[in-house]
């Protein structure tokens, strides 16, 4: 994923973020919004046009001046030219995400998936690897799920759906990362499926229950470095 809107709207973006927009809807007069962005009332009026049109923010519009509350879908963007400011600013060592979960037994659907061409292929195309036929599933813990959020916000390298016969298969997002400092394997997520954050589905080259000598109830951590642009 990468931003979406040009660098003048993300600054009207951010001023919102500063004004109290993600919190609360903000009253805020396009005279107002102006001076903050060192701009024409006519230039803040088109921005909260524009912003609102892509979806970023919600206005109610008075005689009064315009209340305005940014939307998830604002402050994903948000999120994303911050990762994108952190990057060049403090290097990819800086952004690591870390998470401790539970390694637990799935309901082996994981190698049906993964040995299907479609999915295969892409696999060694895009990852680079040969896949184990089957996930390691790792549980983590409630308070976490904001920060998988965070990380599924971010860069991805995407395996497009295919169709097998009669059954269409849908695309999915992988996310390399690795396990107990020593595995490269990857995150993969359905795009468009309702998953449950609790639950890692990890896919690698390797038997990771042999290599890592792993049992359900096993520690492990898993580690994500942020995906550049050219990378996905």
């Amino acid at each position: 994923m990468t931003a979406r809107i040009k660098p003048h709207l993300w600054f009207t973006l951010y001023t919102l973020m500063r004004l109290g927009a993600t919190k609360t809807a903000v009253k805020i007069s396009t005279t107002e919004l102006s001076e903050e962005i060192g701009g024409s009332q006519q230039s803040a009026s088109r921005h909260l046009q524009l912003l609102e049109s892509e979806g970023m923010l919600e206005r109610t519009i008075s005689s009064e001046g315009s209340k305005i509350r940014i939307t998830g879908m604002g402050q994903d963007e948000l999120d994303v030219v911050l990762k994108e400011l952190k990057w060049h600013l403090e290097g990819k060592e800086a952004q690591t995400i870390e998470f401790e979960g539970e390694v637990i037994s799935g309901l082996f659907e994981g190698a049906y998936y993964i040995s299907k061409e479609g999915y295969h292929r892409q696999i060694v195309e895009k990852l680079g690897f040969e896949p184990f036929p089957g996930t390691l599933n790792v549980k983590i813990s409630e308070e976490d799920y904001d920060r998988r959020r965070r990380l599924e916000r971010g860069e991805y390298i995407r395996l497009e759906g295919f169709k097998d016969g009669e059954r269409s298969f849908g695309a999915a997002h992988c996310f390399p990362c690795i396990i107990n400092d020593e595995v490269e394997c990857a995150l993969i997520v359905a795009e468009r499926s309702i998953h449950d954050y609790g639950i890692m589905e990890l896919i690698s080259s390797e038997y990771l229950r042999r290599k890592l000598e792993l049992a359900d109830g096993d520690k492990v951590k898993v580690s994500f470095l942020p995906l550049r642009r050219s990378d996905s």
